[in-house]
């Protein structure tokens, strides 16, 4: 599995839970009786969109790496074998001309465990929509580990070239999966791409998840230390919701990009475990018992700034540990308007667990369904993902009249992956 969406799957901890507490269940359709599913299928969005991308400055002293260690492991915030940090934040160049966003973690051990009260920093990539000659060059990252570039990133102290100077944009907080990156795949680089493409300032954090809770099992003792602390599990998700306000302050209020956005107009677009981060801005409450099918769950916080979040097979958790409480029930009564897009042979992120989620919500909602998709990103339906996403965001960030009326009865997107309308 690439590093899209690089989950794990909790082994040790669901086995736990499930010979403890056996599984759970709940939850209906969630659709209105006598409504019918949307059906008009419409043409896929052109790919990119009609404007050049660029990005802020995230330059890397590649030459800081020791003998065999992989540039990703400090994109991801994996600790070396002997237990040394490394985050992003070590190879940049020179921090002051990079976005850095800081979280003090709040005083609720239950929530943030060993992490109370502690500062922590989360690098954030910027990517916008640019003018078409752009001079600045695409940033390779790392070569020749890969071929992988920053479009037209900026150096130095740059600041932000936008297509239009006098343009307030609409804005994407964007929330990648589990031990990920904004920069360590393909995929997520599409992601942040397409959506500056549509005329969009993508705000996208570096989690860093395993400073927090490295669930990668590979021994026993690796599983009695995730068994023993769940409560960095818990701080892992819920600091994640915290970086993503954290960056959204960040540079709503930098003084070379405070005046090109548009504050009223913020979605989210999160995939996996991104899902769940953007549904926790929502309001939602989290998990925070382990070995009981979720019986308790706490709110995070409620970032009201975001008006809709899309999630490409967002996490809920599974039947013995979901996300929301037991039966997701911390997602009664979140008016977040939500789109997710779930694969129908995802284990990580199995799709019945979204629509007992998503049946709670009480705001705009639709699920779509794609036919033999498992926990990844699926090539062939790139052009569906796609233009789900950006009309939705259009119609529900933007207040596009064309592309609420669009989404109002869209039920596909013509050829790519089978995709169909489950929860509406």
């Amino acid at each position: 599995m690439n590093g899209f969406f690089r989950e794990s799957l909790l082994a040790s901890l669901l086995g736990i839970a499930l010979a403890l507490a056996g599984c759970g269940g709940g939850g209906g359709s969630g659709n209105t009786p006598g409504a019918s599913a949307p059906t008009a299928v419409v043409q896929p969005l052109p790919l990119p969109g009609p404007y050049a991308v660029a990005c802020s400055n995230i330059v890397q002293v590649f030459t800081r790496l020791g003998p065999g260690e992989d540039v990703t492991s400090y994109w991801e915030g994996i600790p070396s074998d002997s237990g040394t940090p490394r985050y992003v934040i070590d190879l940049l160049e020179n921090q002051n001309n990079t976005l850095i966003a800081t979280v003090t973690a709040p005083q609720d051990s239950n929530l943030y465990g060993e992490f109370v009260g502690q500062q922590v920093k989360f690098v954030v990539l910027v990517c916008y929509p640019t003018t078409a000659d752009n001079p600045r060059p695409d940033y390779p990252l790392n070569p020749p580990q890969t071929d992988r570039v920053v479009p037209h990133m900026q150096t130095g102290s740059d600041a932000p070239l936008f297509a239009d100077a006098s343009v307030r944009y609409p804005v994407v907080a964007f929330s990648h999966g589990y031990l990920g990156s904004p920069i360590d795949s393909d995929d997520y680089m599409l992601a942040l791409s397409v959506c500056a493409s549509y005329g969009y300032v993508v705000i996208a954090p570096f989690h860093g998840d395993a400073r927090f809770s490295n669930l990668r099992i590979d021994n026993l003792a690796d599983a009695i230390a995730v068994a023993t602390h769940p409560e960095n599990f818990t701080a892992l998700q819920a600091l994640r919701a915290l970086s993503i306000s954290a960056a959204l302050d960040l540079v709503v209020a930098h003084p070379q990009w405070k005046d090109h956005i548009d504050e009223t107009q913020i979605g989210g677009f999160g995939a996996s475990m991104g899902g769940e981060t953007m549904l926790l801005l929502g309001g939602a409450g989290l998990t925070t018992s382990y070995f009981d099918i979720g019986s308790t769950w706490k709110q995070i916080t409620h970032d009201t700034r975001i008006k809709a979040a899309f999630g490409y097979v967002p996490y809920f958790g599974q039947p013995i540990l979901p996300a929301f409480g037991r039966d997701q029930h911390g997602l009664d009564g979140i008016n977040l308007s939500f789109l997710g897009m779930s694969g129908t042979a995802d284990t990580t992120a199995p799709i019945i667990e979204t629509q007992i989620g998503m049946s709670r919500l009480t705001g705009f909602r639709r699920l779509v369904a794609l036919s033999g998709v498992s926990h990844g990103f699926d090539k062939a339906a790139t052009n569906d993902i796609y233009t789900w996403l950006i009309t939705f965001l259009d119609a529900e960030v933007r207040g596009d009249p064309d592309a609420v009326s669009r989404l109002s009865t869209m039920g596909s997107v013509a050829g790519g992956n089978d995709d169909s309308v489950l929860l509406y």
